[in-house]
């Protein structure tokens, strides 16, 4: 058994014997991750959100992490700082390890706004596990949008480190899906993914 690096040094990893595989046989489905990026109002978490409803709908296991939530629970004690957005997404990369070990389907919505952040994250989750879905909208739009108000304040200057406007977001350069989440309708989005699983056998139906 693989011994755990780190501050647990005498902590071992436990091999279960039902494994990826036979749950992914009993769910029917792969397990996999979709890592939705983009900026604040770009669409991440309506987009994630839509493409669970449709895959609960045709009997997939799915989980979404959404990034206003696990800042409720999980992340409660990370500020808004570039390292604590860091370990923000370490902690929820193994999260998502976790569910792609129970053979589930996860999307995760975060803005993840730097591109060591997320080779991190293809690290630690395995390229070969997740999907990198960039919600390619021009920030005007995404301000036009600003459902929270967040954008005012960040412009007014109450909100400090926000991305897109005093902190940089650095766009995937080869993402994996590029939708323009500015301009295509949601179900055209949700489509696109969909079948976009279908291509790469993750789901079957």
């Amino acid at each position: 058994m693989q011994q755990s690096p780190g501050k647990s040094p005498n902590v071992v990893r436990h091999r279960a014997a039902v494994s990826r595989p036979r749950r992914e046989t009993l769910n029917g489905h792969m397990s996999a991750n979709l890592w939705f990026t983009g900026l604040s109002g770009s669409g991440k978490s309506t987009l994630a959100h839509a493409i669970e409803e449709r895959l609960h709908l045709m009997g997939c296991r799915t989980y979404v992490f959404d990034g206003d939530n696990v800042r409720h629970g999980l992340c409660g004690d990370l500020s808004f700082s570039l390292e604590d957005r860091t370990e923000n997404l370490r902690r929820i990369a193994e999260m998502v390890n976790l569910f792609l070990d129970a053979g589930v389907l996860s999307l995760t919505a975060f803005i993840s706004p730097l591109e060591a952040d997320r080779a991190m994250v293809k690290e630690i989750i395995g390229h070969e596990n997740i999907i990198e879905v960039y919600c390619n909208c021009p920030l005007e739009i995404c301000e036009q949008r600003d459902v929270k108000g967040l954008y005012k304040k960040a412009r007014a200057g109450e909100i400090k480190n926000y991305t897109g406007i005093s902190s940089p977001y650095e766009a995937p350069l080869n993402p994996d899906i590029d939708i323009n989440t500015g301009a295509l309708p949601l179900r055209e989005c949700v489509n696109i993914i969909i079948d976009d699983l279908r291509e790469r056998g993750i789901i079957l139906k």
